[in-house]
């Protein structure tokens, strides 16, 4: 079976583990004679399925009582107007810090719901860092602040999450959820699409806290109400099934190795191995600010367009897949989620000092 490394994005690849353990029971279910794609969505085994997703999903991320996971659809994107819609109930002003492209896009929603602030942002420097965020900075009355932890395209992260009060934080995590630890009761929502670190795509978890549950106005639509999805257990319609099959075993996956404590160590040691290479390089750099380089997202280039391409079509003729980077951006970017193994990195880092020697 031929296997390569995929540095995607997303979808991104999963833990080969999980794919093997997914093929063996994909037909027939503990011995169901169906599917799990297959299962009622209301039968009492998908809801093992998910009860177990959410059990494991809390152990994992140490998530408090007060808070309720949701798995829903709609993306990341969809979220972009879900949260606005249902938290901008009091004063109308949340506070925003633009780090790249998807907190535009995250911004750009928001301002159709209410009065946005972008109190801070990088844009000036190209998205090329993290700004300096802190409680001065934060309107006391706004609903919320919204922060994208880590910047799948621009390839930043948060080196430490700001401190926002008595304001909820909330925080798409799209990219970097269960990549390391974090406390969750810092945050009063956290969101994240699912086809980086979690499963498959058409999943979208949330971690939202109660008391931000049940404030969205009468007009709100009820599959864009947080309280509907909380008051049902994910089930007020058809979720998506085999998405969060997927991310139970995901899920099971991360514990089996330890949980996320064990995770960061093997993630920072891929980025490690990146960053390294990169700086010992001649022919390539990263253009991040070494104080907010994401450990999941790498981007990295050299002087010239065509030695890119190069190094695109020669890394891919190695088992080293879609490691162009974005159009938005150019050169290349290197994604080293969880399921990554450090091998993987390895042999990046092996052909990158191969092709600068071949290319001197």
């Amino acid at each position: 079976m031929k296997r390569v490394f995929n540095f995607s994005a997303g979808p991104s690849m999963l833990p080969l583990e999980v794919l093997e353990k997914a093929q063996e029971e994909l037909v027939n279910y503990r011995n169901s004679g169906m599917s799990v794609m297959e299962l009622s969505h209301r039968s009492g085994l998908f809801m093992d399925i998910i009860t177990e997703a959410e059990q494991l999903l809390r152990e994992l991320m140490g998530i408090p009582k007060e808070y309720k996971v949701l798995f829903l659809q709609g993306g990341a994107s969809q979220q972009f107007a879900m949260i606005p819609m249902n938290l901008l109930t009091k004063s109308g002003k949340a506070d925003y810090v633009n780090t790249g492209s998807w907190s535009q896009k995250a911004i750009k929603e928001a301002k159709k719901f209410g009065d946005i602030r972008v109190i801070a942002s990088s844009e000036e420097a190209n998205f090329t860092s993290i700004p300096d965020v802190d409680r001065t900075m934060i309107d006391r009355q706004a609903d919320y602040v919204h922060i994208t932890t880590n910047n799948t395209i621009e390839g930043t992260t948060y080196a430490k999450i700001p401190d926002t009060g008595d304001v909820p934080l909330v925080a798409d995590m799209s990219s970097n959820i269960l990549s390391e630890e974090i406390d969750v009761s810092k945050f009063g929502l956290i969101y994240a699409g699912a086809q980086k670190n979690i499963a498959p795509a058409g999943l979208t978890l949330v971690i939202i806290r109660e008391d931000l549950i049940g404030h969205a106005p009468e007009n709100c639509p009820a599959m864009l109400n947080y309280k509907t999805h909380s008051e049902s257990g994910s089930l007020y319609n058809t979720p998506p099934t085999y998405g969060v099959y997927m991310a139970k075993l995901v899920f099971e996956w991360l514990k089996e190795r330890g949980g996320l404590r064990e995770m960061e160590k093997i993630n920072r040691e891929k980025a490690n191995l990146l960053y390294d290479a990169l700086e010992e390089s001649n022919l390539f750099q990263s253009p991040v600010r070494k104080d907010s380089r994401s450990l999941m997202n790498i981007p990295f280039l050299s002087n010239s367009a065509d030695v890119d391409a190069a190094f695109i079509k020669e890394a891919q003729a190695r088992g080293l897949e879609t490691l162009k980077g974005h159009r938005s951006v150019g050169g290349m970017r290197a994604s080293i989620y969880n399921a990554m193994p450090v091998e993987g990195v390895q042999e990046l880092v092996t052909f990158i000092k191969d092709f600068e020697n071949k290319h001197r």
